[in-house]
């Protein structure tokens, strides 16, 4: 993932900041505890793409 890219790039529900999480290909928002895909490198930030994370990944 760009670096430049992840620096302007914000949750489309919160507008809060996005961690990229490079194992699984994607785009977290612990706020929201949703994870956008990445789908051959473009962010997919649709509300109805993202997966709720889990409980026990709330917080990695």
């Amino acid at each position: 993932m760009d670096p430049k890219l992840l620096e302007i790039l914000v949750c489309p529900l919160c507008k809060g900041p996005l961690e990229f999480h490079r194992a699984a290909n994607e785009l977290v928002c612990k706020p929201c505890r949703l994870a956008y895909p990445v789908r051959d490198g473009i962010p997919v930030m649709l509300e109805d793409e993202a997966r709720a994370l889990g409980e026990d990944e709330a917080g990695a």
